[in-house]
């Protein structure tokens, strides 16, 4: 087969010799030849890296790396319980993070819908239904209205042929269909119109067609490799916790280097001793509850997500939504129901009162009525008015009753128009039965008119004393230069200047308004309607009216964008519709404000990225791009990244999964939403609602914040365990934590705490705030300050105190204490010595684990005081305290766990002292956030 000259230039028999086959189609045997050599009718699954490396990806990051080489120093120094824990947690992070995500990607699977299952195509000269993976080029498949198309095809026969291609091109009006060759060669294809294409549904009429590309050969195809050539780029969590890894490396490496030539020069240790001291410090400075705890916060928010109808597809992307600064939205099927609704009629009047009547309702529910003005003589001419709109229509309502709802099958308008009838006392299929069609001129782009003539029977909505009765619908101004004549109050009279100027003005006016408005006219006749030829039949044409339809917003779209312009963040709508209906739609749901600036893709391909980048900066809001291609959206969204923002695209399309794929976070449908599109997302929207976005950010925000917050609380206690080994280099006296009991704390007794502030609901306000800045590091100076200086420095003054305390209770002094520290070192003090030793590395122990009692209620906000909070508002901390504490009981109590974490029974004095631990520190965390708050304030 050859692709020259194109098919579109073919005429049907050229067509079927050049893809061998005939009007009867293949034959079995010829089918199944060529679909060994074209493969399945199918789009192949993007390339993905085989599972097992990408569970090792969760074991080879930084962080999984700096905690594989602590597990190491950990053996070399004679510590393999503590090497194998560590070990342990490696495995168990990479584990759940891995299956948090596969399984993701499993629920996705049961999301694809895009292409039919069945198609009805001939073999072996017989029409039978197939397998849509089964067709090649050279099937002859059969269309039907409501029909999804399969493969990209050239038409050979069609009867009123009307395609919904919004979802290759986001243009959400059927375009009309023909079988002729066309001439012109050098065309895009998607811009041919005897081409179908895979992706696209029959929304009216029936055709025949010639399959000649399958699979990745289609234009859907095309689109989608497109998608797969956009590079993915990190999320910023994943920077984020990449720069907190090489900085903690650094601080940890740094200060574990010290100690190790402070305690073999200034201590007088030998090497060995030495460089199990400076383990001590690198793992008491390493946060190995930090990562299982991001990703155990994230699963929390994934959850929380999904039951709000949002299926996350990689764990770090919801905590991009935090840094959000620009939403580029789709229009049809994102922002709005793709349901056209009648909302407006016009008809000439010499009272103003009648010329415009507005219509109820919305959607093609036909509750609702047309708004007549009473006491006039306006109705017949508004019957006459919705009777032809719904006769010149070739699409049809069902009444669903599972749940109950109506549904269209057709052209949107043309359902919206008969909705319109309904609604004005008439019923479009009594109508049709009574004046049944004799003839029909299709609507095509360069008329932009449709015509049908019908044997009128309905003389109570207009006398006619001839045969037939045509009605011409269309573009206003097109309709309105065909016409001599005008239906005025009953009569029919010479449509003068004045009239005109009268009729372009009201369609200027609604257009303004964003109705997309089509003029109705009429024409009495006998034979002549049906024998003359289609420039003649619509000629001398009587003008009737004009109805003005909305694609109706989603409901909740409004407030959803509202929430966003107060969160700070900018919505840009692009689509594939007209400017006008889009600006329109804009205006409605509170997305433009003021003057709109419509940059349509013939624009925006004139424009230089420096212009492009001038007009993103200069408007902040008020941004309709209409008309964009692919490549378009896809050059839009990297020019907002190249102005620093971070972009979230939502999309449904296969026209949108490239910019999806693009941006810092891609948001598909799930219903609606194709596969390509799926695949390119970061998030899916299972109930295809933009206002669920609202919920995503707002949660997205709110684990950005809690990452925060139990950091904070992690990094606090490193403090105390980091202290006691400064304080032997100082004193020289034993330390006061073994590296066991710093791994009991760092991935026991901190972990269900820890978690709990990860699951922290969003904050009162958090919607209120702008974006964080994209370069705002989530470990800044103030957090690191807070944790370490403040809470940190609390928290380890109080453990060497209560360290101290044992010794001193028992009479020992500093000095005292120093003496005996080379023998506890060495392992050769007597047994009461070590004994005692023991118990004050226990209160020490313990004494960190109440302080972090307290720290867990300080660190539920930076600002806000926890008794406005509350203390039993997050219900979770309570078991994560009950849960550290059964542990710490267990590791001083269970002789098995004695011996493994160095630990001895405490009297019920030092339990009493430790329970002025968590309120001490609570209190010191108030004062500070009364002083930050009267400082704010000044």
């Amino acid at each position: 087969m050859t692709s020259h000259p194109p098919i579109w230039t073919l005429s049907a028999a050229e067509v079927y010799d050049t893809l061998g086959t005939s009007a009867g189609g293949l034959s079995d045997t010829e089918a199944t030849q060529r679909l060994q050599h074209h493969g399945y009718n199918e789009l192949p699954e993007p390339p993905r890296r085989p599972l097992w490396l990408r569970f090792t990806d969760q074991l080879t990051h930084f962080m999984a790396l700096l905690l594989w080489a602590a597990g190491t120093l950990a053996f070399i120094s004679h510590t393999p319980e503590l090497g194998w824990a560590i070990w342990t947690v490696i495995l168990i992070n990479a584990v759940f993070s891995f299956w948090q995500e596969f399984q993701a990607e499993k629920a996705l699977a049961a999301l694809k819908n895009v292409l039919p299952a069945q198609v009805r195509a001939y073999r072996e000269g017989t029409l039978k239904m197939i397998p849509a993976r089964e067709l090649v080029p050279g099937d002859v498949v059969q269309l039907e209205e409501g029909d999804r198309i399969s493969a990209d095809a050239r038409l050979l026969e069609v009867q009123s042929l009307y395609l919904d291609v919004s979802v290759l091109t986001g243009e959400s009006l059927p375009v009309a269909r023909h079988a002729n060759p066309v001439t012109i060669e050098r065309v895009r294809p998607a811009e041919v119109r005897n081409l179908i294409f895979a992706g696209s549904s029959v929304a009216s009429g029936r055709g025949q067609a010639v399959v000649y590309a399958t699979g990745t050969q289609t234009e859907f195809g095309h689109v989608a490799h497109l998608t797969t050539m956009v590079k993915r780029e990190p999320s910023t969590l994943e920077v984020q916790i990449a720069r907190i890894v090489r900085l903690i490396t650094f601080i940890a490496l740094s200060v574990g280097a010290l100690v190790f030539a402070l305690t073999s020069l200034l201590v007088g240790m030998d090497v060995k001793e030495s460089f199990v001291f400076a383990i001590g410090i690198i793992v008491a400075l390493v946060p190995e509850g930090l990562l299982p705890t991001v990703t155990l916060a994230l699963a929390i928010g994934v959850r929380r997500m999904a039951r709000r109808n949002a299926l996350v597809r990689r764990l770090s992307s919801v905590e991009t939504l935090s840094a959000t600064t620009v939403i580029c939205t789709d229009k049809t099927g994102t922002l709005t129901k793709n349901e056209m609704t009648v909302k407006s009629l016009w008809i000439p009047s010499r009272d103003r009162q009648t010329r415009e009547i507005a219509v109820t309702g919305v959607g093609y529910d036909p509750a609702g009525e047309v708004q007549i003005p009473p006491e006039t003589e306006a109705s017949w001419q508004v019957h006459l008015l919705l009777a032809g709109a719904a006769l010149c229509s070739n699409a049809k309502l069902i009444h669903l009753t599972d749940p109950s709802r109506w549904q269209e099958i057709g052209d949107p308008t043309e359902a919206a128009l008969l909705v319109a009838a309904i609604k004005g006392g008439l019923n479009p299929e009594e109508l049709q039965g009574r004046s049944p069609r004799r003839r029909e001129v299709p609507f095509d782009s360069r008329r932009r008119m449709m015509t049908v003539v019908l044997d009128w029977h309905l003389s109570e909505i207009w006398p006619n004393e001839y045969p037939y009765l045509s009605f011409t619908k269309g573009a206003p101004l097109e309709v309105l230069r065909h016409c001599r004549s005008i239906l005025r109050e009953g009569r029919i009279e010479e449509l003068t200047e004045d009239d005109r100027a009268e009729i372009t003005a009201a369609n200027d006016r609604l257009s303004g308004q964003g109705f997309r408005v089509l003029g109705v006219a009429a024409r009495k006749g006998g034979d002549e309607l049906l024998e003359g030829r289609s420039p003649q039949l619509e000629e001398n044409l009587t003008f009737v009216g004009l109805t003005g339809m909305l694609d109706p917003p989603r409901p909740e779209v409004a407030g959803a964008i509202a929430l966003c312009h107060r969160a700070g963040i900018a919505v840009t709508m692009v689509t594939g519709d007209y400017g006008l209906t889009a600006e329109a739609i804009a205006r409605s749901i509170g997305l433009v404000e003021g003057k709109a600036r419509v940059v349509t893709g013939e624009e925006m391909g004139q424009l230089s990225d420096a212009q492009l980048r001038q007009i993103l900066h200069r408007r902040n809001s008020g941004l309709v791009f209409a008309r964009m291609m692919p490549e378009q959206k896809l050059r839009l969204v990297e020019t907002y990244k190249s102005l620093g923002h971070i972009v979230a695209v939502t999309g449904d399309g296969v026209n949108d999964a490239p910019a999806l794929r693009a941006a810092n976070i891609g948001i598909a449908m799930g219903i609606s939403g194709t596969d390509v599109a799926r695949e390119a997302a970061d998030i899916v929207l299972i109930d295809d609602n933009f206002a669920t976005i609202v919920g995503a950010i707002e949660q997205g925000r709110s684990i950005y914040q809690n990452i925060r917050k139990f950091m904070t609380y992690i990094l606090a206690s490193n403090v105390p365990e980091v202290v006691p080994f400064l304080s032997m280099v100082a004193f020289k006296i034993p330390p006061a934590l073994t590296i066991m009991q710093i791994l009991a704390i760092d991935l026991g007794t901190d972990m269900i705490p820890a978690l709990a502030l990860g699951a922290e609901r969003p904050e009162a306000g958090s919607m209120q705030q702008p974006p964080r800045s994209p370069t705002q590091p989530l470990l800044d100076f103030w957090l690191l300050a807070r944790s370490y200086l403040f809470l940190g420095a609390i928290e380890g003054a109080i453990g060497m105190l209560a360290f101290m305390a044992v010794w001193w209770s028992h009479g020992y002094s500093l000095a005292e204490l120093q003496a005996i520290t080379p023998a506890i070192l060495a392992h050769r003090a007597d047994r009461a010595t070590t004994g005692l030793y023991y118990q004050a590395m226990t209160v020490t122990l313990a004494s960190i684990v109440a302080c972090q009692v307290g720290n867990v209620f300080a660190c539920r906000s930076e600002r806000v005081s926890i008794f406005s909070l509350g203390f039993f508002s997050n219900r979770l901390i309570w078991p994560g305290i009950v849960a550290e504490w059964l542990l710490i009981l267990s590791i001083i109590f269970i002789p098995a766990l004695q011996k493994v974490f160095a630990t001895a029974p405490l009297t019920l004095t030092q339990w009493a002292g430790l329970l002025l631990c968590p309120p001490l520190l609570l209190v010191a965390e108030e004062c500070r956030k009364q002083w930050m708050r009267r400082r704010k304030k000044v």
